[in-house]
């Protein structure tokens, strides 16, 4: 794909979140510089990825002008120290004419003083990944029959990813079928098959394993996860293991749907700290890894146990054991790609990952900034595990797509319009339908990246 304008973005702080960054945007086509004081980061990132390395403090203006702030277009400073990135991007933006993003987890800031931060520190964004990743929590425990689901214009449309069991009703059944047989407005319009992903069309057939992507309004998604049997009611009672900063949030946000929430925390000062925070959260001070505690604090009667260690490897191993006592929600923390794959094929289908979480929402802040002289990108999500992706524009008076039936429109490869979103009100558009200037636009794109809606068309 032809990128129009690739940007200068500087990422300071080259850690697990900046190094997944640094990937993001470098598969994006963009110029990077990454910072850092540890001159072994910066070797070992130069060596791997193609992006300009300079060492020292992203806080010291010197090291600022080596890195090229006065011609950068972004400036991502993702530090572990919520002070050190605040300050980098003040800085940044007193020397150059930069967006600037700065990572902020401490609590205290995104609840009292954010707002104000922002505002006298020219920030532009801030961002948490453990807040987006409670938030991603959530909103699944809230519909836990999907292991992903995504908004769209104001969530007057939503996307939801579901992994079709043996004796799901959708299985063997064309998709045209499907849509007749249901009678709900709803379109399948991603599918994962182990490796491939496919834009289907009618006469596709689904099988058992098929991870299917599915756009609806969000009533529609209730009535046909009802239709078929596997809409299962929101998550009452749920265990966290680990007593993490996403876990705070996590308990926090079911606090107020009055879902029951029990941690379990082996540090005990960490769990005196969550006491202090979550007066009406249950916190246990014990090893997770043993599974008699996890038996005598209920693990059987849990309706969602969700693994939020630092640690992969055990987050893997407590959601086989929460599968093993037939927890009917189990959620799993994976920030590494490798145990991604490992932990599918051990039958753990809902994974996060707060990093890719983070990167996704920096792409889509990139591309958004890339084209905004073109149709605003609004949202952007990635898909099956990022081989797919969710692009909504909002149309401009553009000839070549607006006021033209879709079936006269001939759409490059892979491309497929889900939903066009009128005053709030969604249409899923058959070929006699047509895109109007002011639509919100769902394009869903398998192995190539959407800048601006012109893109879609052969």
């Amino acid at each position: 794909e032809i990128i129009d304008k690739l940007m200068k973005i500087i990422v300071i702080g080259c850690g697990k979140i900046g190094r997944t960054i640094l990937e993001g945007l470098v598969a994006e086509g963009h110029d990077l510089v990454a910072v850092d004081s540890d001159p072994d980061v910066i070797n070992s990132i130069t060596n791997i990825s193609d992006v300009i390395g300079v060492c020292g403090n992203g806080a010291d203006c010197l090291v600022l002008r080596e890195a090229g702030i006065e011609s950068a277009d972004m400036f991502i400073a993702s530090s572990g120290s919520d002070e050190l990135n605040m300050l980098s991007c003040f800085i940044a933006g007193k020397m150059g004419n930069v967006k600037t993003i700065a990572r902020i987890r401490n609590p205290e800031y995104n609840e009292k003083s954010l707002g104000f931060l922002k505002q006298h520190l020219g920030l532009s964004m801030s961002i948490n990944p453990e807040f987006f990743a409670a938030k991603e929590l959530f909103d699944i425990l809230k519909l836990p029959s999907a292991v992903k689901i995504e908004s769209f214009a104001r969530r007057a449309f939503e996307m939801i990813e579901l992994i079709l069991k043996e004796d799901s009703e959708m299985c063997g059944v064309t998709l045209s079928e499907l849509r007749d047989k249901l009678d709900a407005k709803f379109l399948i319009c991603v599918v994962q098959r182990e490796d491939e992903v496919y834009i289907p069309d009618g006469n596709f057939s689904l099988r058992a394993g098929d991870k299917i992507g599915l756009t609806a309004t969000p009533a529609e998604i209730i009535k046909l996860l009802r239709k078929i049997g596997v809409l299962r009611k929101k998550s009452k009672n749920v265990m966290i293991l680990g007593g993490s900063r996403t876990a705070y949030y996590l308990a926090k946000m079911l606090g107020t749907i009055g879902t029951s929430v029990k941690i379990i925390e082996q540090d005990k000062n960490v769990c005196k700290e969550l006491c202090d925070k979550l007066p009406n959260t249950t916190i246990i001070n014990g090893d997770g890894a043993q599974q008699e505690l996890l038996l005598e604090e209920g693990i059987r009667s849990m309706d969602a146990v969700v693994s939020l260690t630092g640690i992969d490897e055990e987050n893997i191993l407590f959601s086989f054991f929460a599968s093993s006592q037939k927890v009917p929600k189990v959620i799993s923390k994976v920030n590494k790609q490798e145990l991604e794959s490992i932990a599918g094929k051990l039958g753990l289908d809902c994974i996060i990952s707060p990093k890719r979480t983070i990167t996704d929402f920096i792409v889509r802040y990139a591309r958004a900034l890339e084209n905004s002289n073109g149709s605003n990108v609004e949202t952007l999500y990635k898909l099956m595990d990022g081989r797919a992706e969710a692009v909504e524009f909002i149309a401009n008076n553009e000839p070549r797509v607006t006021g033209i039936p879709l079936r006269v429109l001939k759409l490059k490869r892979n491309i497929l319009i889900s939903v066009i979103i009128r005053d709030r009100k969604p249409i899923i558009p058959t070929g006699e339908d047509m895109i109007l200037p002011g639509d919100h636009i769902v394009v869903i794109a398998a192995g190539r990246r959407l800048q601006d809606l012109t893109d879609i068309i052969a």
